[in-house]
Order: C-alpha cells, then sequence, then structure tokens
C-alpha cells in the first residue's frame, strides 16, 4: 500500500483516483479479488467515517491487478457489510502495512 488519503466524501476520492487513471470498476468483479488476491495490490486507500452514523463508514480501494488493470473498489466497513472479496482487500492491506 502506497498512499492513505483523506477526503471529505467517498465521491471526491473516487473522483481522485478516476483522474490517476483508476477507471475500473473493481467491484463488479469482486470474486476473482476473494478468490485470487494475490493478483492485485493496493495503491490507494481512503477510509471515510460518517458523523453520526457508523453505517455510513466507507473505505475505498485503489488497486492495480498484476496484468495492469487499475481501478477502485468500494466497500462498506460495519461488520456486516464486509464481503469476501473486502477482507480480502483488507487481509493484503494488513499483510503489506509497512512500519
Amino acid at each position: 500500500m502506497n498512499q492513505m488519503y483523506h477526503y471529505a466524501t467517498v465521491s471526491k476520492a473516487l473522483d481522485e483516483l478516476n483522474e490517476n487513471g483508476f477507471t475500473y470498476d473493481f467491484n463488479l468483479h469482486e470474486k476473482d479479488i476473494a478468490k485470487n488476491p494475490k493478483k492485485y495490490e493496493i495503491k490507494h486507500i481512503y477510509r471515510y467515517e460518517g458523523n453520526t452514523d457508523p453505517g455510513d463508514e466507507a473505505v475505498v480501494y485503489g488497486i492495480q491487478s498484476k496484468s495492469g488493470k487499475k481501478g477502485v473498489f468500494v466497500a462498506g466497513f460495519a461488520a456486516n457489510s464486509i464481503s469476501d472479496a473486502a477482507q480480502a482487500l483488507l487481509n493484503i492491506g494488513i499483510k503489506n502495512r509497512t512500519k
């Protein structure tokens, strides 16, 4: 993981990533991320926390596949909304975290 950003909203994070070439929607192919997490690298991560409702929490990942495809994956952060793909990305992020 290279960068962690702080934006006011999820949409601003998505706009910035899009401007930097992260245009593919990995949410449409989350099963592949869950099955093959080693094929992906997290380049950017952004965590958005809602002001009052924990259900508003989200994580925006800027990820790149080993084949070079750059895109985004947006995941809810509530315990009951973490998909298999989101868990795989969370594990990648923790494993690659530098001290």
